[in-house]
């Protein structure tokens, strides 16, 4: 496992620097720009339900896209499909910057632009990620891993925070043209990686890509540990996720608060989860990271109900942050879990199927709570939604022996 020396010595390396610094650029970009979008989407609807739409709209392309994603992933250029999606990433932000610019944005079209984004974030992500085992030796990759995950989070604490203060004082397209901007410089930096052939494309292609789309999800049903550890996951995106994905209603309605509270709130959950991914690096052991997992989405589920039973918005930022915390610390063990025992030939696809459940199911619980909210209110829906993880988070307890030696030990037998 990692420690902050081992990050240290991953930064030692060319590849890593490069690759690290486009990714904490272009990060920062999409959260400036989806503070300006979220808080675009609620001053032109004010309905919870459209903001449960574009966020099932961002999200949702994964379920559809991600495991062709990581089959393309294990058999083409990972680079190549990597600069494709930044690029086309930064033209959906110039393309909703001009709309908005001039005039003519409604809903409807963020929603396109929305299912446009989310689709080519689907095959970024297996893309991405399968490009990290060929940066550092395998002693360095759970420093490389954790390193990932701490990108995305310092991302996520500043970007939201920068994004607040630039729709504040400017409006929302600066803060869109920013992140086109961002990904225009990712594009640039990456094809400077200097990477041997066999990380560049995991294997040549063996049949179908169908076929290996179906090779891989039934490599991840038929694990003992990662069969059940998936589907825990999804229940805790459908259930406690969409809080996070749709924080404008809860901002206004239950807190009074504006652009600049749900920046407060955004960057609460960023910083908190950059603490939580330096925890889990810092544990130095591969033993107990199954039971950490676990007992990171138990305390999602409480620090979510207590999100939306108060109406106090200090109490809320506190609760946020600790959501966001949990959420990385629980990500971060899930994923290092996979990469250290998954096959190689496997890994993009089981990368994509864990980037799938990252973002499908905030995406089906986001469209569940908005609508419920329609005639139920914010509240009840999400406080039903955490008593039914709470009975997951028992279920899934009875079964972490058997999960733990199957991925910390490699017994799947």
């Amino acid at each position: 496992m990692a420690s902050l020396s081992a990050i240290r010595t991953v930064l030692a390396h060319r590849n890593t620097r490069i690759f690290y610094g486009g990714s904490l650029v272009s990060w920062t970009g999409l959260w400036v720009q989806k503070v300006a979008v979220d808080w675009l989407a609620w001053e032109l609807t004010h309905s919870p339900l459209w903001v449960g739409i574009l966020a099932f709209c961002n999200l949702a392309p994964s379920v559809i896209v991600s495991p062709f994603a990581g089959a393309w992933a294990d058999r083409m250029d990972r680079v190549r499909l990597t600069v494709v999606t930044q690029l086309i990433t930064a033209a959906h932000a110039a393309t909703l910057a001009g709309l908005t610019l001039s005039g003519h944005i409604r809903v409807e079209y963020i929603a396109v632009l929305e299912v446009l984004l989310g689709t080519a974030q689907a095959f970024a992500q297996p893309a991405r990620q399968t490009l990290v085992p060929g940066m550092v030796p395998r002693s360095e990759l759970p420093g490389a891993i954790a390193l990932n995950s701490l990108c995305y989070n310092l991302a996520r604490s500043i970007g939201p925070g920068i994004g607040g203060l630039i729709v504040a004082a400017a409006g929302v397209v600066p803060a869109m043209l920013v992140n086109c901007a961002a990904y225009l410089f990712a594009s640039v930096t990456l094809p400077l990686l200097r990477l041997h052939a066999g990380a560049r494309r995991g294997h040549a292609p063996t049949g179908s890509v169908l076929r290996e789309v179906v090779d891989g999800i039934m490599y991840v049903a038929r694990h003992p540990g990662m069969g059940p550890l998936f589907l825990f996951a999804g229940l805790l995106g459908v259930l406690t996720r969409p809080v996070q994905e749709m924080l404008p209603p809860y901002i206004d309605r239950l807190f009074s608060q504006g652009a600049q509270g749900l920046a407060t709130v955004s960057s609460a959950i960023g910083m908190a989860a950059m603490v939580g991914g330096l925890i889990v690096a810092m544990r130095g052991r591969l033993d107990g990271l199954a039971r950490l997992a676990v007992a990171a989405g138990a305390v999602m589920v409480l620090a979510t109900a207590g999100f939306v039973a108060t109406h106090h918005f200090g109490f809320a930022v506190v609760c946020a942050a600790t959501l966001g915390g949990a959420t990385t610390m629980h990500g971060i063990s899930v994923q290092t879990l996979l990469q250290s025992s998954t096959s190689g030939h496997m890994l993009g696809r089981v990368l994509s199927l864990w980037g799938m459940i990252g973002r499908a199911a905030p995406a089906l619980g986001a469209v569940i709570y908005g609508g419920l909210a329609e005639f139920a209110g914010l509240q009840l829906p999400v406080l039903a939604g955490a008593a039914v993880a709470s009975v997951a988070c028992v279920l899934v307890v009875r079964r972490l022996p058997r999960i733990a030696r199957a991925l910390e030990r490699g017994d799947a037998a």
